[in-house]
């Protein structure tokens, strides 16, 4: 397990602080910009990143991030490139960071080798929701022996063995996914959260973090109130698309980031 990301997350539930961990796709306006936003979320109090590894088919995505993983493409981001950013911001900042993505990316040209690179470039961990953790051994074992945390998706459908076999293998934070469906703001949250995530902590001890589907500060709050922390993700990248300059973008990213920090962690 990645001890920058273990630290942190210790240090703020010991204070009593609910984590924030915000999703952004990395290329998204171009790879530099990225690096900027990814500072921007370090000094707005993010306790981790999530980097978004652009795809053609992002089929559990929504509109938002279907549209920011298309611009990345256009933009020529890949892996290696993604890869070299985390080296590059890691001269600037130590907060954690995990590339999320779909499998595909990570198989070019191997998934042993790209583990490698990433570990020597301050890589925490890596997020790859279409790959289950039964099908996962030999994923699973390279990263354990790098020391590289990996996050499985749980949703309120999980069966108890696939439950079961998501927490056996996750580590860092288990990611529940609190709606059926694809990423995207939503007016209100499910009725079932609290069951969902009670259900989790029944047989583990690892952060249950809450995702998809978060779309306001006061949403935020009200997850952080079941939760052990938060992830947003569209909200956050509609906020930079509405931005008609990179300096504007990063404005409202940084903006909206604060408040989420404020509600979540209950800061004035």
């Amino acid at each position: 397990m990645s001890a920058r990301l273990l630290n942190r997350f210790k240090q703020e539930l010991a204070a009593g602080r609910k984590l924030f961990v915000p999703y952004i796709t990395a290329g998204d306006r171009g790879l530099d910009f990225t690096r900027q936003a990814v500072l921007a979320l370090d000094q707005a109090g993010a306790d981790a990143v999530e980097l978004g590894v652009p795809f053609s088919d992002p089929l559990a995505d929504g509109k938002v991030i279907q549209r920011s993983s298309h611009r990345a493409l256009e933009q020529g981001t890949n892996l290696p490139g993604i890869i070299s950013l985390v080296q590059s911001l890691r001269r600037k900042t130590n907060i954690p960071i995990l590339l999320m993505g779909y499998l595909n990316p990570f198989l070019q040209p191997d998934m042993s080798r790209n583990a490698s690179l990433a570990q020597v470039a301050g890589v925490d961990g890596f997020i790859i929701p279409d790959l289950p953790p039964e099908e996962a051994g030999s994923w699973i074992s390279i990263c354990r022996k790098k020391a590289l945390n990996t996050v499985f998706l749980t949703t309120p459908n999980s069966t108890p063995n696939r439950l079961k076999a998501i927490i056996q293998y996750s580590n860092g934070y288990i990611y529940y996914v609190s709606v059926t469906g694809t990423t995207g703001q939503r007016d209100k949250l499910p009725a079932d959260m609290r069951a969902g995530v009670d259900r989790i902590r029944r047989y583990s001890s690892l952060p249950i973090l809450v995702g998809f589907g978060i779309s306001t500060p006061r949403q935020a709050a009200e997850v952080a109130g079941i939760a052990d922390g938060v992830i947003v993700g569209s909200a956050l990248i509609r906020a930079m698309e509405q931005g008609k300059t990179k300096q504007e973008a990063l404005h409202r990213l940084r903006h909206l980031a604060e408040e989420m920090v404020k509600a979540i962690k209950g800061r004035s």
